[in-house]
């Protein structure tokens, strides 16, 4: 790194963040010099790296996780600090596209292949059915627009505009967490509320207290804690529970910096150094500062109105059942390795391999002495996750993969962005996926004896992203930390099982919303 490249003041804007210099050329040097794609060895599939549970052990999960649940011991963790831009992204480019936009002209432009008019024909036709129609005809009427449904000729422009307006429903600088997703008869539910909802189901203890904790963007906090506010009341009183609802944002100290086209720091017009959110990877920290005992994980977006809640419930409550059924067989096992105890090694190398998916060395198998022991506990002594998989139906995704070296391939998470799809033998593994990642985890994080892991020393730092975006019309290349559920948790202990598709409902885009899994009862 050339010392030209600093600036009299760089040094306090970087402490300012909570950051030192030499975390920046860290930064930079992955910037100039990317990590490596993650290497594939062989998808997981039914069998080979992902469990298929039968009715026994499903029944002993869930005698498992009432036994946990009862004892407090569950925390729901929920990222939400995403805008909901993305959701509404085909609609932002008909408002700005020529006007008027109606009905017929979007039919004809989505059978020419306009992808974002086929999704904006959609929401037109669908209009009568989204869960935010009763507010978006208010809106409509308050700016002078009669609040029924357009007809085919009708411009759809004044919907637009009082559902995007900054000044009406503004929907799209909303988070995501507070968009309604269903309808009800007695009003609507944004996501927020339905993870409020589910978590009754999932990690009420025996004192009827269900805890969460919702990471949220600074600017949004107040929404979300007024949300609480006035929908907890009545929630608490029909469910019977009580909420302990934290919320959190990512630290300052997770930001990133960028290099320019020349690979110097990216700077603004001020000559200030561009600091720009470090992605999901960053909640790590923010995973550790809770001190939680075990912790469900889940994404904001993948939630379903009451009437189909039982599948999901049900699931979470198995693969929660399963983490703490594994994790007793651990700490049993780590206890007659600190003990000392005949075969003590043996039934750990046995576990590692049938249950966690782990390779171990034929030396030491052949050499059950004090290293193999050491192997054994480095291996066992370590944050332990249950990942729901759900089966691939379309194209693959990111999702479960045996990684590494042949000899010592270890089960992981693995997006696609961080494969090179380029390599033949590597696009032919990743085509032969089985199974995609939900991001539907089940986390232990204190280890036997009850004290928390240190969370950040089972990050991989070599899974980081080298992103290009552009910032003022430059372009720039921007660093991502290893994203929560796939580098940030690559030295965790891994299991898989495969969970039904019907738990896997996201709301990616507003025609999602449209749905049957979003949509209220047929009748």
């Amino acid at each position: 790194m050339s010392a030209s490249d600093w600036r009299p003041g760089d040094a306090e804007q970087v402490a300012a963040r909570g950051l030192d210099m030499a975390e920046v050329e860290r930064q930079l040097a992955l910037l100039r010099d990317p990590p490596p794609p993650i290497r594939l060895v062989r998808n997981a599939s039914k069998g080979d790296g992902v469990r298929v549970l039968g009715e026994h052990e499903k029944q002993a999960c869930l005698a498992a996780w009432r036994t946990t649940a009862s004892a407090g011991r569950w925390t729901s963790f929920v990222p939400a600090s995403g805008a909901a831009t993305r959701m509404f992204k085909s609609l932002l480019a008909a408002r700005a596209g020529t006007r008027p936009v109606t009905l017929e002209s979007l039919v004809e432009r989505a059978a020419a292949g306009d992808a974002d008019a086929k999704e904006m024909r959609g929401f037109a036709e669908g209009l009568g059915r989204l869960p935010f129609r009763g507010e978006l005809a208010r809106a409509v009427e308050a700016r002078g627009t009669p609040g029924v449904a357009p007809g085919p000729g009708d411009d759809l422009g004044p919907w637009l505009d009082a559902l995007l307006d900054a000044g009406a429903l503004d929907y799209a600088s909303l988070p995501k967490g507070l968009i309604p997703f269903h309808s009800y008869p007695d009003g609507s539910r944004t996501a927020f509320e339905e993870h409020l909802v589910e978590s009754a189901g999932i990690v009420r203890d025996a004192g009827q207290t269900a805890r969460l904790h919702f990471t949220v963007s600074p600017q949004h906090r107040r929404a979300f804690e007024d949300a609480l506010a006035r929908v907890r009341p009545s929630l608490e009183r029909d469910l019977g529970v009580r909420f302990e609802v934290g919320f959190s944002e990512q630290s300052p100290s997770s930001d990133t910096v960028a290099i320019d086209a020349d690979g110097r720091p990216f700077r603004d017009a001020d000559g200030r150094l561009l600091f720009r959110p470090g992605g999901h990877g960053s909640l790590i920290g923010n995973v550790a500062a809770l001190d939680a005992d075990l912790l469900y994980v889940k994404n904001i977006d993948n939630v379903v109105p009451d009437h189909r809640r039982a599948v999901c419930v049900e699931w979470k409550r198995i693969t929660g059942g399963l983490l703490t059924v594994i994790e007793r067989r651990i700490h049993s096992v780590l206890g007659d390795l600190d003990r000392g105890g005949p075969g003590a090694v043996q039934r750990a190398f046995h576990l590692l391999v049938t249950e966690l998916g782990q390779e171990v060395p034929r030396s030491l198998v052949e050499n059950p002495g004090e290293e193999a022991a050491r192997f054994a506990r480095s291996k066992l002594d370590r944050p332990l996750r249950v990942c729901g998989v759900v089966r691939v139906t379309g194209d693959p995704g990111g999702g479960p993969f045996w990684c590494g070296e042949e000899e010592i391939a270890s089960l992981q998470i693995v997006e696609t962005a961080q494969i090179n799809l380029q390599e033949r033998m590597q696009r032919a593994i990743f085509s032969a996926s089985t199974h995609f990642n939900p991001v539907d985890l089940a986390c232990s994080l204190h280890d036997r004896n009850g004290r928390p892991f240190d969370l950040r020393a089972h990050v991989d730092p070599a899974t980081a992203f080298v992103a290009e975006k552009s910032s003022g019309g430059r372009a720039l290349r921007a660093l991502e930390h290893p994203g929560l559920w796939n580098g940030a948790m690559s030295d965790w202990s891994t299991v898989f099982v495969d969970v039904p598709v019907e738990t896997f409902n996201p709301v990616k885009s507003v025609v999602d919303l449209l749905r049957p899994a979003h949509q209220p009862p047929a009748g």
